[in-house]
């Protein structure tokens, strides 16, 4: 609940060296103090950093939900001069038969070649960067430099020092001790204040994976996109997979993932497992038969993960420290920076001290861990759907008995596949990162060719829909906007949310006052133009609604029933998204003659 707090921080008037204390000058110590002194220059803010910038760190592969978090940071051109290649999609060997399928975040028709460095405008908001992260880390790091940020690189925390669930300094290398009104773990894996705290941590069996990776020179794309556009590759093996990043003209980041059992089995040294790899997999074979390692090959256990919680009396984990999603999702920075950013307005909040200080820790760790959690589940799906199990449904029973559902296969499925897309993010329905469209289309190609009616919206087959408010609690939620936790009323039904505004609030309207289809979709057009949308923009917007909808039924917020007198949906989904490989080819031969598409794969 929300109500006015005299004490917004909770804590003791006292001296401080710093307002926020940060340890790790990675994206997520970068994003969160940028955050902070952009909206309170006034804040004194300290980045901990052991490591001297620049350095190599894996997790090359973003999303374009990052850009926006950069465009706040005030970062995006900064990064868009690095030129980096421009990650329009991946693309993947992957599924129950072992397709060749594209997903794209823009269609690849339709893209047009342009000038570099572009602006954060049109076809360039849909995509996102392949970064080096020894060079875009920096960047971010000395950006919050810029910003009056303190950094203090190749400094090591040695002792979190603290009383009870408080932290009370922290102990540098050198025996000076460094104290904070706040303090934010953003050291990734190592989690120096997760440890430190007892934070207890949740490991799913089907997710423990060791990761094999190098560098290497003059490897060819496995696809150019016109100037300077590309796709990751994503290429399965019997035992695990092989992703392939380009980092730039002439750097690619080549890695093998396999299950830890089976690096076990193997009896290989990480080196050996990498190369045998590599030469099992022929498309990525192919793309460095003239190519030459840059360095060693490394390796670190890939463990996916869950805090129990994210926070404590003053302190806050954010990215890896708070979860580690398998990187087949490439979530693992998108995770990052958007929880590192949510710490940030959470502190800027306390600090005012008008929203209730309970209210707002635990907002940050039912939204965070919620988006992580959703993320390894459908991890599990993934592999799971890549042949290595006997039959799709019974492990989905499985990994809804790791979640604490004791389900059969059909309703794990189900469970799986159609639930879980209501989040409290107003303005889409999300399975995670997910669109309702994204996230049915890819199990789809991972199911392969002769399941694809497996993931029918559950509204194909009804025309009768009516909000279900049965057992629900008013709650709150709060949006971050321009430095500022906004709150706006919803409703809570067990783990389930249902936010009342944006789209949710469109189709939340609509529904009370018609049920029937044929009168829901009319109105659904009304709402596009509305906002000022026409033509396909309008029907674009309209189909979001749509996708509310589903998410909303999904999620048990509106129960479903025939009317044999009246039409169904007859809903025809976006197809130039995720598609078979072959048809990717064919659609730009079709559309877009002027802008190359050449595979070398």
């Amino acid at each position: 609940m929300v109500r006015e707090a005299n004490n917004g921080a909770g804590m003791t008037k006292q001296s401080y060296d710093y307002d926020v204390v940060i340890i790790g000058g990675g994206p997520s110590g970068s994003t969160c103090s940028t955050i902070l002194k952009k909206y309170n220059p006034g804040l004194r803010v300290l980045i901990l950093e052991k490591e001297k910038f620049p350095r190599d760190h894996i997790g090359e592969s973003q999303l374009p939900g990052i850009n926006t978090v950069l465009v706040e940071m005030g970062v995006w051109d900064k990064v868009e001069a690095a030129g980096f290649p421009i990650k329009i999609g991946a693309s993947y060997t992957w599924g129950k038969n072992n397709d060749q399928w594209d997903f794209d975040f823009y269609p690849v028709e339709q893209w047009r070649d342009e000038p570099r460095p572009a602006k954060f405008e049109g076809q360039r908001e849909y995509t996102a960067f392949q970064v080096d992260r020894g060079v875009f880390d920096k960047i971010l790091l000395d950006h919050a430099r810029e910003m009056g940020v303190d950094v203090r690189e190749e400094t090591l925390v040695t002792e979190i020092m603290r009383d009870g669930d408080r932290i009370t300094g922290l102990k540098l290398q050198d025996g000076s001790v460094v104290t904070g009104k706040y303090y934010v773990d953003g050291s990734g894996v190592v989690g120096s204040i997760r440890r430190a705290m007892d934070v207890g941590v949740w490991v799913p069996d089907q997710l423990k994976n060791i990761a094999t990776w190098a560098y290497w020179e003059n490897a060819e794309w496995a696809l150019e996109i016109g100037v300077g556009a590309t796709r990751v590759q994503v290429r399965s093996l019997p035992y695990g997979w092989v992703w392939f990043i380009p980092l730039g003209p002439t750097r690619t980041s080549v890695g093998v993932i396999v299950p830890a059992e089976h690096y076990k089995k193997t009896g290989l040294t990480p080196e050996a497992l990498y190369k045998k790899g590599l030469s099992e997999q022929p498309e990525i074979s192919k793309l460095l038969r003239n190519a030459t390692m840059d360095g060693e090959i490394q390796s670190c256990k890939d463990w996916s993960q869950l805090c129990d919680r994210l926070y404590g009396d003053n302190w806050f984990l954010v990215g890896e420290s708070a979860g580690f999603a398998d990187p087949i999702l490439a979530a693992g920075m998108y995770l990052a920076h958007q929880s590192s950013r949510d710490v940030a307005y959470t502190i800027l909040e306390l600090e005012r001290g008008q929203l209730d200080a309970d209210w707002l820790r635990k907002r940050y760790d039912d939204r965070t861990r919620g988006c992580i959690k959703t993320h390894i589940r459908f991890g599990q799906f993934w592999y799971s759907a890549n042949g290595c199990f006997t039959d799709l449904r019974d492990y989905c029973s499985e990994i809804a008995k790791s979640a604490g559902l004791k389900l059969t296969p059909a309703q794990a499925w189900r469970w799986l596949s159609q639930g879980g897309f209501a989040s409290d993010n107003p303005n889409k329905a999300l399975f995670g990162l997910w669109d309702v469209e994204a996230a049915k289309g890819t199990i789809q190609k991972c199911l392969g060719h002769d399941q694809v009616d497996e993931i029918k919206y559950t509204i194909d087959e009804f025309n009768v829909f009516k909000l279900n408010l049965k057992g629900a609690k008013k709650d709150m939620l709060g949006d971050l906007v321009e430095g500022r936790i906004v709150t706006s009323p919803c409703f809570r039904r067990g783990e389930r949310v249902l936010p009342t505004i944006g789209f949710y609030g469109d189709v939340i309207r609509v529904l009370e006052r018609e049920s029937s289809m044929e009168k829901i979709l009319p109105m659904f057009m009304r709402i596009a133009a509305a906002y000022g949308k026409t033509g396909q923009r309008a029907v674009g917007l309209a189909y979001m609604l749509i996708q509310t909808l589903e998410a909303m039924v999904s999620d048990g917020w509106v129960n479903c029933t025939v009317d044999k007198s009246k039409p169904l949906l007859n809903r025809k989904g976006s197809d130039h998204m995720i598609r078979w490989a072959n048809e990717t080819v064919e659609a730009m031969k079709a559309q877009n003659p002027d802008v190359s598409y050449t595979q070398n794969i």
